[in-house]
């Protein structure tokens, strides 16, 4: 495990920067490069950045960075260059209102086939972000391989990433190909993602500057909450897989937007609920993983269920609210 050469793209950005940072806590003698867009004044319609990268994320790194676009075949030809062993990509367009179709299709799938190929010529491991959203509001709990049902662009743009994946891994299915649907993660280094960042972190923040939040209608909706540390497990125990595949990240448990009212309550104090319509027709409703998969094949096994990963993140929120007074 000495002396590997690891990419990160998105680097910058919420799970990016996590991994690169416990990589140079971790292994210090990895080579750690970050291949990130960055973020520039470009906004999509909702007004959210275009890029969820930001540098602030990347204070104390002492590694590699390499400003680039994953849609510029020029910036994409630097990676051609690095002999590396492991790409973790996590680079894509996150945010679920944004509705260019054609857009979201080039960066998160087309894109992600290029990087897949550059790994597979230097028989790197590729370790990508698919998501739960490719499971739109079919039933839970989420089963890979079924209930596949996206409700937007961006759930179908990540189906169409493990889709690409099974073809490839139905003829070779040691290739080092591990795709990662993540559920709803939250935790340290998601302030950058502003509106698109977890409602643990929205709701916290709102909670300590309004004495007031806003939840849809009634906040019984139910996702599986994975708080960031348990992610990053994930992420490290697939680089040590010995075949291809893809897998669900998350806590294995579904629980309510009043769960973490709850939660947050316990240590900000009390604080009011306004119940409001719900503008979303794709909202997903009910997510739970199912880790049955990833738990057998990679060991994963999450250590922080939402009350204990809420408690750990609370300084990380008093901190950010202060910095925003």
């Amino acid at each position: 495990m000495k002396n590997q050469t690891i990419i990160i793209t998105g680097g910058a950005g919420f799970i990016g920067s996590n991994l690169a940072f416990y990589f140079q806590e971790n292994y210090p003698d990895y080579h750690i490069i970050i291949f990130d867009k960055f973020r520039d004044n470009l906004t999509f319609p909702s007004g959210n950045p275009t890029s969820l990268g930001h540098f602030k994320n990347l204070i104390g790194f002492r590694g590699e960075i390499i400003t680039g676009d994953i849609n510029n075949p020029s910036d994409i030809a630097k990676l051609k260059t690095i002999d590396f062993d492991v790409m973790y990509h996590m680079a894509a367009i996150s945010d679920t209102t944004v509705m260019d179709q054609k857009l979201v299709m080039q960066t998160n799938h087309l894109a992600f086939l290029d990087l897949l190929n550059i790994c597979l010529e230097k028989n790197a491991k590729m370790i990508y972000a698919s998501s739960a959203g490719t499971y739109g509001n079919t039933s839970a709990p989420n089963k890979i391989g079924s209930g596949e049902n996206p409700e937007n662009i961006y759930g179908f743009s990540k189906l169409m990433m493990d889709i690409s994946t099974r073809k490839i891994l139905c003829k070779n299915p040691q290739l080092p190909i591990i795709g990662l649907r993540f559920f709803n993660v939250y935790g340290e280094r998601e302030f950058y993602k502003g509106k698109t960042a977890s409602m643990v972190l929205q709701l916290g923040l709102q909670a300590l500057k309004e004495k007031k939040v806003k939840l849809f209608e009634f906040g019984e909706q139910k996702r599986d909450f994975v708080y960031i540390k348990d992610v990053i497990d994930a992420c490290i125990l697939s680089s040590k897989a010995t075949k291809g595949g893809i897998y669900n990240v998350g806590s294995g448990h579904a629980r309510s937007f009043n769960d973490i009212i709850n939660a947050l309550k316990s240590h900000l104090g009390d604080f009011e609920v306004e119940y409001i319509k719900n503008p979303y027709t794709f909202f997903q409703t009910h997510t739970e993983a199912d880790l049955s998969g990833i738990k057998a094949d990679l060991g994963y096994k999450p250590r922080f269920e939402l009350e204990d990963g809420i408690a750990s993140y609370i300084p990380e929120i008093k901190a950010r609210f202060e910095e925003c007074k």
